[in-house]
């Protein structure tokens, strides 16, 4: 019998496998809403088969002594459990799918580790982060879309834009001092992470700006923070927003694993001035723009040290979780994942219909304890707050959701 094919950790999944807690688990939630209703029995086929054709999705932590100098992955030929589940109809189905989402990651020990929850015309994946992110499984979930409605599900073109020559960002705020913390709301006694989303309009953006819908959703951001950390009486401080970049191809010879690198946005205080929001928009695309065209490790040049096997697992996960102890303080004040434009279709044939609505939402622990995460579909954008209950409340949640639409109003800005 052949052994199975295994593949060392790489960085990024042995960092967050180092650092993994019970009480806010790491995964990522996927929500495609569907005008119609799906069969069981074709979507298991469909969803399987779509497995099949993302091979490296099919893994499971491999077991090892407790001296091994580095983590793996264990491909399988087939899914050690049933990944798609159906939901009986209720009221509160698609609530306490998504509470499951939140609490309680797909264990890494079973091959895949995702689940698919169907709650009417509702899918509703959850993905544990340390072995996948949410591009990735999007891309195996278009394919179950194309095998089930027997439709085309190739990507759409990105949009064409000139290419940037590298520079450097410019006038960029210092970052020698820690960056501003989410001021805490009020914390809800039981752990783990909350999670609201929201459909709102695309901000209009002028034919020809210099700037991006992302950098409207950035300017966005950070103008919520300020506005909600002045109302908590916080010491205004330089914010820094992590932005994921990923750079891979949309088609089926997507790289699936955790692909993005992250980089982060800094803005100092007194440039968050809504009364010049041109130039604002304006020098946040020049930033932007700056920082993706610099080559960078995934997770920047110390988590490779951290990584490499130059020690058993355990005694360099106990290091790595010291040192991030040590650097919370140093941690980004937020998170923003803009996935864009879903690339694909997801139509699912006549009957269960296209995807009229997507939400992501990604993971908020502390010390960061709150993650934004936007998608567009059909011509609206999707919205999910997503925040640590050590730090805000579902109420809490709510308030910046509306502070968040208020000022992505602002952003539209006229010539």
């Amino acid at each position: 019998m052949t052994a199975p094919v295994r593949i060392p950790f790489p960085v990024v999944d042995e960092v967050s496998r180092h650092c993994l807690q019970e009480e806010e688990p790491e995964t990522v939630h996927i929500e495609v809403h569907l005008p119609g209703p799906l069969d069981r029995a074709r979507l298991r086929k469909a969803f399987l088969e779509a497995l099949h054709r993302h091979p490296r999705i099919l893994m499971r932590e491999a077991r090892g002594p407790w001296y091994r100098r580095q983590y793996e992955w264990e491909l399988t030929a087939e899914p050690d459990v049933e990944v798609v589940t159906f939901a009986p109809p209720g009221p509160r189905a698609l609530l306490d799918a998504r509470t499951r989402a939140l609490a309680a990651a797909p264990p890494l020990s079973a091959s895949p580790p995702i689940r698919l929850d169907v709650v009417d015309s509702v899918l509703l994946l959850t993905i544990n982060h340390t072995a996948l992110d949410g591009p990735a499984c999007l891309r195996v979930l278009a394919t179950a879309a194309e095998l089930y409605g027997g439709r085309d599900n190739a990507p759409a073109a990105p949009p064409t834009r000139p290419t940037e020559p590298r520079q450097d960002p410019p006038d960029t705020p210092a970052t020698w001092s820690p960056p501003a913390r989410v001021a805490h709301g009020t914390p809800d006694p039981s752990p783990g992470n909350g999670m609201l989303v929201a459909e709102l309009p695309l901000p209009h953006r002028p034919k020809g700006s210099p700037y991006t819908v992302n950098d409207q959703l950035m300017v966005t951001t950070a103008l919520t923070i300020a506005h909600w950390n002045r109302e908590h009486g916080a010491r205004p401080r330089p914010l820094r927003i992590t932005m994921p970049v990923d750079d891979r191809p949309r088609d089926t010879t997507m790289p699936i694993g955790n692909g993005t690198r992250l980089v982060e946005v800094p803005f100092a205080p007194r440039e968050l001035d809504v009364t010049d929001m041109p130039a604002l928009l304006r020098r946040t695309a020049e930033r932007t723009r700056a920082l993706k065209s610099l080559p960078r490790p995934q997770l920047g040049h110390g988590a490779a040290l951290l990584t490499a096997p130059w020690a058993p697992v355990t005694a360099r996960a106990a290091l790595t979780r010291t040192l991030r102890r040590a650097a919370a303080p140093w941690t980004s004040t937020t998170l923003l994942s803009n996935i864009g434009r879903i690339p694909y279709p997801l139509d699912f044939g006549e009957e269960a219909g296209r995807a009229h609505a997507v939400w992501f939402s990604a993971p908020a622990r502390m010390p960061r304890g709150l993650t934004v995460t936007t998608a567009s579909t059909a011509g609206r954008l999707h919205l999910a707050l997503r925040w640590s209950k050590a730090l805000l409340s579902h109420g809490d949640g709510a308030h910046l959701r509306d502070l968040f639409e208020h000022y992505l109003h602002t952003t539209e800005v006229t010539p």
